[in-house]
């Protein structure tokens, strides 16, 4: 919300810097990002008299004008057409600036000095919108009341001040100047003018011409309605166009401005029906039917459905309630009757409304944070003398109101001490009456009256913090935090801050990328056509198509950004990510949001067995330790003969191999690429999290290596879980240290090789026991048809 000080001051009065005000507002409860000056770019721009005009010796279009800037008559040369001698205009002097940056300096134009320029609007940073008196491509010709030498910005009324305010969604009625003028009154302790509306009538009946029904009351409590006659469209005056500028809008017309200024003015969104576009003088809102269309003002075509609210005539919608009006709904040049509509629609229903069409407006924004019905009349009765005021038209006698609400005032119960014991004060029972009586509201007894503006005070604890904020937070004492803090981190969320510790450990950089992606990915990692994973969650009001549904799989996510790295020459790259999946469920159901530890890497020295290791040291980690890891040549986006599962028992944890190469050639990825899928729940439910300590050994360690030849296509992982087997709690640890075929080791056969430290807790051994348990592991082997290499 854009604050006008000179409008502000219309209603209160601060005699306080900008920075004073912006703080003080803020620790009261309206924040203040900033504020700035109109025109804090132009520096050394006057007011100047064109007292003749020559035309220039070596140029058709240029000529020399000698203006009168009231302490000396500069020479200026310009290929302006619109000038006359006397005329009034902006000079920007030598050493001026304007906006842009742009410094003006004496100079020459063929050979003539020129020590100036005049200025045209854009220039200046203004618009049409502003001066529709000037013209667009020539020297703004002013026709303000000035003189030679006045300072263009004090000339023309580009001078305000404007503070910009975060309003909260609670706080619908901060959303107008009127709302951060109560603001400003209280927290300076000033006067505050409440403004009463008076309407001049001109005749006639309103229910002569129009006639309203409201059919879905539950999604409009209240909606009022005047008629004005003999329209004289016309451009505001200057003191509007100001305003609406500064809260910037831009100004449009007289009728137009005025639905804008009341808007901002009040906070009450308003909307100005050109009357011969309602079909037989009827008005109904109702909600739409599905089918049917409108085109609204913006010139698009809406496709509507039964959950939304719409302004209808006889025959077709001609608005979306409390988001924008319909392409004949507008007010054109010839219209010469109107229908002002002051309403009160469902925040819920706009909202939604906005979002499902992608049209999202300074009405919705501001009904979708709740009004109050009250609003309605002081808003249409502001439209209706500023018509008077303009001399913009003939307002009807009459008005319209179907109201559909409960206009008892709320009540909350006053309970001082209460309050001090919750904000951990000593303040008096008056000094709150008085607090709460500057913000309107009436104490009664022990009951609190809300002022109707207020929607959002429902409880005590909302007139606590009235209180608070008004007496300072600042002024309340430093206290000890009752109570005690008994949140703690959960045992996933451990789980998953180990698996990043250990990631980070071994060398991998984390990533975070967007969950929703394009359908076209599923193509470059050759998903099947009937693959269950290309029925996606799609997004309803998609930034684009690359982010139009919700991914089923985070291996594309992964695949970009290594793709990213690589195309930005990274000679390497080692990255993960704790990814969501979401699988579709249908009916209506919300997803299933899958977690996936994602590994991606490539470059020199990275090949299948470095992220296999990767994996295996993070299973370690994690306390997984009974897993088997096989060969799968059946995942469409790796190497058929580079690829292995990771399953725990019949349950899979994972997948660790070779991205295809033809998946790597569709994201552009110019070398050998590997990644890994680890499902963190399924990892999360084998893990061992007991963790046992045991003491340094006593006795001496003994080591044997083992060579044996086995089928080729034997994982080495069998062979290593066979070995155990057979050493039993003797082996302490194993290493695999050789694979190898060739020469000397039979077509089909590999030869494999490790080294084991044996130890035992009781004693040394000697070297019968090691030959017994090596004679029990060789025979484990040979259970795999695996033989002792000679």
């Amino acid at each position: 919300m854009d604050l006008s000080m000179k409008w502000l001051h219309e209603f209160t009065a601060t005699s306080v810097s900008p920075r004073e005000y912006s703080e003080a507002l803020t620790m009261s409860g309206s924040k203040v990002e900033g504020y700035s000056f109109e025109g804090e770019e132009i520096s050394k721009v006057v007011v100047g008299r064109v007292d003749e005009i020559v035309k220039h010796p070596d140029s058709d279009h240029l000529v020399i004008c000698q203006v009168y800037v009231g302490s000396e008559t500069i020479q200026i040369v310009t290929g302006a057409q619109n000038l006359t001698v006397g005329d009034l205009v902006p000079v920007a002097l030598d050493g001026s600036t304007l906006p842009g940056g742009i410094k003006i300096k004496k100079g020459k134009l063929r050979g003539v000095a020129s020590c100036g320029m005049m200025c045209s609007l854009g220039e200046l940073g203004l618009t049409l919108g502003d001066f529709p008196y000037a013209i667009e491509d020539g020297i703004f010709v002013l026709q303000e009341n000035c003189k030679p030498g006045d300072d263009i910005k004090e000339a023309i009324g580009y001078n305000d001040t404007v503070v910009e305010f975060e309003i909260t969604s609670n706080r619908a009625d901060c959303l107008s100047v009127l709302g951060l003028a109560r603001e400003t009154a209280v927290t300076f302790g000033g006067s505050l003018t409440d403004p009463q509306p008076v309407v001049t009538e001109h005749g006639g009946n309103i229910n002569d011409m129009l006639k309203v029904s409201v059919t879905a009351t539950d999604l409009c409590s209240r909606y009022m309605a005047r008629v004005v006659q003999n329209i004289r469209v016309a451009p505001s005056p200057r003191w509007m166009r100001e305003r609406l500028r500064a809260s910037g809008v831009r100004p449009i017309n007289n009728i137009v401005d005025i639905t804008n200024y009341v808007m901002l003015e009040y906070g009450q969104p308003m909307h100005a029906f050109d009357y011969r576009f309602v079909k037989d003088g009827q008005i109904e809102v109702r909600r739409a039917r599905d089918g049917e269309a409108i085109t609204t003002l913006d010139g698009n075509e809406r496709k509507l459905n039964d959950r939304m609210l719409v302004i209808a005539d006889t025959e077709k919608p001609i608005a979306v309630a409390g988001v924008m009006g319909g392409e004949y709904s507008g007010i054109m040049d010839d219209t010469t009757t109107i229908v002002f509509e002051s309403a009160c629609f469902d925040g819920a229903s706009v909202r939604t409304t906005a979002k499902a069409l992608g049209m999202r407006t300074d009405a919705s924004s501001r009904y979708e944070k709740g009004l109050p019905p009250k609003l309605c009349k002081a808003a249409l009765e502001r439209a209706c003398e500023l018509i008077t005021l303009l001399d913009a038209g003939d307002v009807v006698c009459g008005q319209i109101d179907e109201a559909h609400f409960d206009s008892t005032p709320k009540t909350v119960k006053f309970d001082p001490e209460w309050t001090n014991r919750f904000l951990g004060t000593d303040i008096s029972r008056e000094d709150m009456t008085d607090i709460l009586s500057r913000l309107q509201f009436t104490v009664d007894g022990d009951t609190v009256t809300v002022p109707y503006f207020r929607t959002d005070i429902e409880h005590k604890a909302d007139i606590a913090e009235e209180i608070a904020r008004i007496y300072g937070y600042n002024n309340i004492a430093e206290s000890c935090i009752r109570g005690s803090a008994s949140a703690k981190v959960t045992d996933e969320q451990k789980f998953e801050r180990t698996v990043g510790s250990t990631l980070l450990a071994l060398g991998y950089s984390q990533i975070i990328t967007y969950s929703f992606i394009s359908p076209k990915l599923y193509d470059k990692v050759n998903m099947p056509e009937d693959d269950s994973g290309r029925r996606s969650v799609v997004i309803s009001n998609p930034l684009g198509e690359d982010t139009s549904i919700m991914r089923t799989t985070a291996l594309p996510s992964m695949l970009l950004t290594l793709a990213t790295n690589y195309n930005n020459r990274n000679k390497s790259a080692a990255l993960y990510e704790i990814a969501t999946e979401y699988i579709p469920q249908g009916d209506g159901q919300l997803p299933i949001e899958r977690k996936k530890i994602m590994l991606g890497a490539y470059g020199d020295g990275v090949d299948f067995f470095t992220v296999k290791g990767s994996v295996e040291a993070l299973l370690k980690q994690l306390g997984v330790e009974e897993y088997d890891v096989a060969a799968d040549a059946d995942e469409y986006a790796y190497h058929p003969g580079r690829t292995a599962k990771l399953t725990v028992g019949d349950k899979l944890i994972g997948i660790v191999g070779e991205i295809h190469p033809s998946v790597a050639d569709n994201f552009e990825i110019g070398t050998k690429t590997y990644t890994a899928e680890l499902y963190v729940d399924e990892l999360y439910a084998v893990r061992s999290a007991d963790r046992h300590f045991s003491p340094l050994p006593k006795f001496p360690s003994v080591t044997r290596d083992i060579a044996v030849i086995c089928d080729i296509d034997l994982p080495v992982l069998s062979l290593e879980k066979a070995i155990r087997t057979g050493a039993g709690a003797l082996l302490e640890s194993i290493e695999l240290f050789d694979v190898y075929t060739g020469a000397q080791i039979p077509s089909g056969k590999k030869s494999v090789a490790y080294a084991m430290t044996l130890r035992s807790d009781s004693g040394t051994l000697n070297d019968k026991q090691s030959e017994k348990v090596m004679k029990k592991i060789i025979a484990e082997a040979q259970k795999l048809g695996a033989q002792l290499r000679s």
